[in-house]
C-alpha cells in the first residue's frame, strides 16, 4: 500500500532549454501547447516526473517525447517554484539546459501541437514562467541578443 501524506504536496516537473548557434544569435527550441493550460501557447518542452524517475532522465524523456531529440547528458540549470507559476496546481519545475552542436530538426509529438526553433530575441508569447526561465539563461550563459 503506497504511503499518503495528510499534507498536499507540489506536483514535480522538468523543463528544458535547449540552444544552438545558428547565426549572431543563438535559437532555442519550443514547443506549441496542444493541451490547457496556456493551449496554443509556446513553451520550453517539459512535463511531469514520473514517480520512480530519476530528473535528468525525465528531462531526456519530456524532451524527447515532444520534440523527437534526445539529448542524455542535458546540464541542470535551476529551480523554479512560485507558487503560482503553474494555475492548475503548485508545481515545482526543474530546468536543464543543453547546447547542439549539430542541426536537429524538431518533430512534435505527445502533448505538443508544432515544435520549432526561434530566434533568441523574437520569441512569441510562452506559457506559464518559461519567459523569465529564458530570460535567465539568457543572463547566465552571457547571450548577447
Amino acid at each position: 500500500m503506497p504511503f499518503t501524506y495528510e499534507y498536499p504536496r507540489p506536483a514535480l516537473t522538468v523543463d528544458t532549454v535547449v540552444l544552438r548557434k545558428t547565426g549572431t544569435v543563438p535559437e532555442i527550441l519550443l514547443i506549441r501547447r496542444k493541451l490547457p493550460p496556456f493551449e496554443g501557447n509556446w513553451a520550453l518542452p517539459g512535463g511531469f516526473v514520473n514517480e520512480e524517475e530519476d530528473l535528468q532522465e525525465a528531462a531526456t524523456r519530456e524532451l524527447s517525447e515532444e520534440t523527437g531529440i534526445h539529448i542524455p547528458n542535458m546540464s541542470q540549470f535551476r529551480t523554479y517554484g512560485n507558487p503560482k507559476r503553474d494555475p492548475r496546481h503548485r508545481t515545482v519545475t526543474v530546468v536543464y539546459i543543453a547546447w547542439l552542436d549539430i542541426f536537429a530538426t524538431p518533430i512534435a509529438g505527445d502533448d505538443a501541437a508544432e515544435a520549432c526553433w526561434f530566434v533568441l530575441n523574437r520569441l512569441p508569447d510562452m506559457a506559464f514562467d518559461h519567459a523569465g526561465i529564458i530570460n535567465d539563461v539568457v543572463l547566465h550563459e552571457k547571450i548577447s541578443l
